[in-house]
């Protein structure tokens, strides 16, 4: 191969995903603990299976094998422990999850698509439509939205610091502030819509662009994001 020959560089693509946690916290005595676990599970088999989740072992003075004790009967509930926060990393042995730390308090909020009963007899006739989500209130700093089923559309503002998910496209009424990721499952169609721009971060199909890289002139302008093949444009609405 001539010496001078360029090799195509091949772009990276960093996946706009996020996973909201739930965090355990155990108090002592950890038996009774687990059983409050075990009371929530015969409520709803299942509920925590396949989410993230981590311990927060700041309330308890464990040694590392209860750690690895606690783990244990923890995924025999089918509950699969993500990382570990608030104890000594000497604590931790070399098989357990790792330590994880600046993690930020938000509000989990789960939602799941409405099928009005008229539609519901309906639905088999039309697999194709996809299900969407209506905010009608603001999306406050801290929060975090997750619809992987469709639309997402926000009658309010975004703020600094929320985030809104969505497989489908994202529709912002007000300002948007915080994080905005479309396409979350494959879908390089989806778009970002907003009346005033000032994001921290857009993404669609895993292609983003952060702040740094939205240029000034779309500033507090209404605006739309759409891939180009591997490139994500924003334009102005108007």
């Amino acid at each position: 191969m001539d010496a001078t020959q360029q090799v195509a560089r091949q772009q990276v693509r960093m996946r706009g995903r996020s996973y909201v946690a739930f965090v355990f916290s155990p108090v002592v005595p950890v038996v009774s603990w687990l059983a409050e676990i075990d009371a929530t599970l015969e409520k709803s088999p299942g509920f925590f299976a396949g989410k993230p989740v981590v311990l927060d072992l700041s309330a308890v003075d464990l040694s590392q094998a209860a750690i690895a004790h606690l783990i244990g009967s923890l995924g025999e509930r089918n509950i699969r422990i993500l990382g570990i926060e608030g104890v000594d990393e000497s604590k931790l042995g070399a098989n357990m999850p790792p330590l994880l730390s600046g993690g930020r308090a938000c509000a989990i909020t789960h939602v799941e698509p409405k099928t009005p009963p008229a539609q519901e007899k309906n639905k088999d006739k039309d697999k194709t439509k996809l299900p969407s989500l209506l905010l009608e209130s603001p999306v406050r700093s801290g929060q975090s939205i997750v619809f992987a089923e469709g639309d997402v559309t926000v009658l309010g503002s975004v703020g600094s610091g929320a985030e809104i998910v969505a497989g489908g496209s994202i529709h912002v009424y007000g300002t948007l502030r915080g994080r905005a990721m479309a396409g979350i499952n494959g879908n390089s169609a989806a778009r970002i819509f907003c009346q005033r721009i000032e994001a921290e971060l857009l993404a669609i199909d895993g292609y983003y662009q952060t702040a740094d890289d939205i240029s000034d002139s779309l500033r507090n302008r209404p605006a739309q994001a759409w891939l180009e093949g591997e490139m994500l444009r924003i334009t102005p609405l108007n």
